[in-house]
């Protein structure tokens, strides 16, 4: 375990965390991490099943505001920022950490896949980002970052990963753009990208556990990430000292992704 506990290089900043479902989320990680280098959290829940698991981790940081947000329960993403405004008037870290596919869609070939299942999994993973960072920007008087999450079936053919590649592939595409629009603002915006990780999004893909296989196995580091893994890292592109980078898709992965 990696000691951050002399760190506070976000002492001050404020943070709003989205997409955690339990503690073994990769959002949960990245909120666990700004939390100890020194930022004040923001945190939502999809629903009152969620609730159950995402409150206790709220409080166990000490979370200032705690929401709802389903992207498709009417204004709710709008009520969350909202609510940033009225209680702390800026926003300095955004993290997205939210995809979604209809099962049976994600499950089936790429050409297969229905129009109202391609056109869901584009607004809920990829558009709700841009909408995100739009609602954001004004909230980011002095500059911000904002991330999303990626993963390496946007640029490689990954057996099971079928529909959610072109649409992580839009995602790290419209990265790059809001990187250049908002750079001016200093607002810089990264897509990170984990190696496979065992948590609740993964369980709609077929086969995972061989895809954890295979990625320790052929890894350089011969290991597989962790959320602690990410959330440091991701706390690390948060502070002024990467102030200079924007606009990647960073691997957090041991180095699979340089392996064929």
């Amino acid at each position: 375990m990696i000691d951050l506990s002399s760190l506070t290089l976000l002492k001050g900043k404020k943070a709003l965390v989205t997409g955690i479902a339990n503690d073994k989320s990769i959002a949960w990680g990245c909120a666990k991490a700004f939390q100890t280098f020194g930022a004040d959290l923001a945190i939502t829940y999809l629903n009152d099943k969620t609730r159950t698991y995402v409150e206790p981790l709220a409080q166990e940081l000490g979370a200032s505001i705690f929401l709802p947000l389903d992207l498709g329960q009417g204004n709710q993403l709008e009520a969350v920022f909202e609510n940033i405004e009225k209680k702390w008037g800026r926003l300095d870290i955004l993290l997205h950490s939210i995809a979604f596919a209809p099962k049976d869609d994600l499950q089936g070939r790429v050409v297969d896949c229905s129009k109202a299942g391609f056109l869901l999994a584009m607004e809920l993973s990829c558009w709700s980002f841009i909408r995100m960072t739009k609602l954001a920007e004004p909230l980011m008087k002095n500059g911000g970052v904002a991330f999303t999450m990626t993963y390496y079936g946007s640029q490689m053919v990954v057996e099971h990963y079928n529909m959610m590649g072109p649409v992580k592939a839009a995602l790290e595409s419209a990265t790059r753009y809001m990187a250049a629009e908002l750079g001016p603002k200093k607002i810089r915006v990264h897509a990170i990208s984990p190696g496979p990780l065992k948590t609740r999004a993964a369980s709609g893909i077929s086969d995972f556990d061989a895809l954890l296989s295979k990625a320790e196995s052929k890894a350089p580091t011969r290991s597989l990430v962790s959320i602690d893994d990410v959330g440091v890292a991701v706390a690390f592109l948060a502070t002024d000292a990467a102030k200079l980078i924007t606009g990647d898709t960073l691997y957090i992965d041991g180095g699979y992704h340089i392996i064929d």
